[in-house]
């Protein structure tokens, strides 16, 4: 006789002799159930059903165990103390540059060669005159010949990104016959068509990847992921298409995550690791502490918009390192070092489509949640710069008072 096919509401504990598969879905009531909620004990078949099994579970239960594991990893105090270092340290050699500022001026060799018709690069530059380049471009001095880039996640329509139940991209951009029928069209066309296009094909769950639990670092390192895509792009005026292989390379040196194999276990720790590459000499002139600090903003404004707008960012970082490996192949270097690219490279990858699948199994409430913890420790930071300047303000008019009363 066949299996009787077991539909009841309570609980039942799974054995050899009674699997849970044999157990219907309690919401579709059409395939067979192999999970069951944590929270309420619902029997569920799909990632889908267990969302709509039930608002009050699915809400709180992210809020739960991500929150939850975030607030039990407080840093300590050396992490502080080594967040604070890099602050202090960065605003005092900025005031430093400040005081004793170059002139911006070419050599009479590279004026010779622009006289004469040839075309300058980048790399034609001195490392003087390329110093001296990248503060023209942080000081604004070239804002006049650089059309400004208006970063994709801070576009209206950023805030209304849709994705298929899969991830992947739902609306295909329109062709330039029709963008030709109406001006308004036109311009709401071109500002979706700025926006990453999500996955290409349908996103796996998590559990088809790996056998384990994913770790509750993820949220963690996700931080770091999204400040360095969001560093690259700003330093590469949003066109990291004209030089893959040197974003890829930036975004390996700024995430402890992609770069170094990485696990840091608090949203500052995290922050503090970019912070501190980001001021790091090979990339001290472009922009300040404020420009720096600024990207915490764009980590802030990418988690508020939700999980759509975090699958086009990380789809796009995907296609980012992949262009990066295409374009290694045709780079001049020495075996070993190409090699050591490639790898790294390779790995990134990887992490960054496990990161993606991980990213669509979870509820939307998770990215609000993750946002308020990065504004939070952004406000800190804020905090110290502000009394670091009040007290040192203190202490320079205290000198002052002195020396007029020793005259």
């Amino acid at each position: 006789m066949a299996d009787a096919v077991i539909s009841s509401d309570k609980p039942s504990k799974s054995s050899p002799l009674n699997p849970p598969s044999r157990i219907t879905c309690h919401v579709c009531q059409k395939q067979f159930s192999q999970y069951t909620c944590p929270r309420c004990n619902s029997r569920y078949c799909s990632l889908h059903c267990y969302k709509s099994h039930s608002l009050r579970c699915t809400e709180s239960f992210m809020r739960e165990n991500v929150v939850e594991e975030l607030r039990q990893l407080q840093p300590n105090d050396e992490t502080k103390e080594k967040m604070l270092d890099i602050l202090k340290r960065f605003h005092s050699e900025e005031e430093t540059e400040d005081m004793d500022e170059e002139d911006s001026t070419l050599s009479e060799d590279t004026i010779q060669k622009f006289l004469s018709g040839g075309q300058i690069s980048f790399v034609d530059l001195s490392a003087e005159e390329k110093k001296r380049f990248q503060r023209a471009v942080a000081s604004g001095e070239l804002s006049k010949m650089i059309e400004p880039w208006d970063p994709w996640w801070l576009r209206p329509s950023a805030r209304t990104i849709s994705l298929s139940r899969e991830g992947t991209q739902l609306v295909q951009p329109l062709s330039k016959d029709e963008l030709s029928v109406s001006p308004q069209l036109n311009n709401e066309s071109d500002q979706a068509s700025d926006i990453p296009p999500g996955p290409e094909s349908p996103l796996p769950p998590v559990s088809k990847l790996s056998s384990t639990a994913p770790s509750p670092l993820l949220a963690v390192h996700l931080v770091d992921i999204i400040y360095s895509y969001c560093f690259t792009l700003r330093l590469y005026n949003g066109d990291w298409q004209s030089d893959a292989i040197g974003s890829a390379t930036v975004v390996l040196s700024v995430s402890s995550v992609l770069g170094q194999g990485g696990q840091p276990e608090t949203v500052l720790e995290a922050l503090s690791y970019c912070l501190e590459q980001t001021c790091s000499p090979a990339y001290r002139h472009i922009g300040g502490l404020q420009f720096r600090l600024g990207l915490v903003d764009d980590v802030v404004s990418i988690l508020s918009l939700g999980g759509n707008a975090l699958l086009c960012l990380l789809s796009d970082l995907y296609r980012l390192v992949q262009s990066g490996e295409r374009e290694l192949k045709s780079e001049k270097l020495q075996k070993s070092r190409k090699l050591e690219i490639k790898n790294k490279l390779k790995l990134a990858e990887r992490k960054i489509y496990f990161i993606m699948c991980w990213v669509h199994d979870q509820p939307g409430e998770a990215w609000s949640s993750l946002a308020a913890i990065v504004r939070a420790e952004k406000a800190s930071a804020m905090d110290y710069i502000n009394i670091s300047r009040k007290v040192e303000k203190k202490a320079e008019n205290r000198g002052k008072v002195l020396i007029q009363e020793m005259e």
